[in-house]
């Protein structure tokens, strides 16, 4: 079966942004099912997203990876991270966007996002959805574990 990864973010539809996004994803697997959750998040809002993501996430199949990117923090000294659950994989801003299922999935690893191998080669200040958790995101669907791809954290906000 299709790996699938799903994307969420606040950029709407009259730009290119998603479209690179996952041109991105999908030169590094071209085999990737991509499914649009929605791109009409309020701007900005974490806790809108948050609770999108937290009310759709378990209606994919197994091993799914939700990338999730409401980022008001880019460019920032917040964190890339990823988060392993016993069912699905979480990519995204350290930011809070991942709190509700990280409350529901008390048994979770997150771990950092350190390796650049799995990043574009060029990393803009303002484009991480592009330049690291897409290219992650692709990576995982290809099987690459988070461990390989970060370390575990144990000091995150979700």
């Amino acid at each position: 079966m299709k790996k699938v990864i799903t994307l969420l973010t606040d950029f709407g539809l009259k730009d290119s942004y998603i479209g690179a996004m996952k041109g991105v994803i999908l030169s590094i697997n071209p085999e990737v099912h991509i499914i649009d959750i929605t791109h009409d998040i309020e701007p900005q809002s974490i806790l809108d997203a948050a609770f999108v993501l937290y009310t759709t996430y378990s209606y994919f199949p197994k091993g799914t990876i939700h990338l999730a990117v409401v980022d008001p923090g880019v460019g920032t000294e917040r964190r890339p991270i990823g988060i392993t659950t016993q069912d699905y994989y979480f990519i995204g801003p350290d930011n809070g966007v991942f709190g509700l299922v990280l409350g529901k999935h008390r048994d979770s690893e997150v771990f950092q996002l350190i390796n650049n191998t799995y990043f574009r080669e060029k990393i803009s200040q303002t484009f991480h959805g592009r330049d690291i958790f897409a290219p992650v995101a692709a990576h995982l669907s290809l099987g690459v574990t988070l461990d390989k791809i970060g370390r575990v954290i144990k000091d995150y906000k979700g």
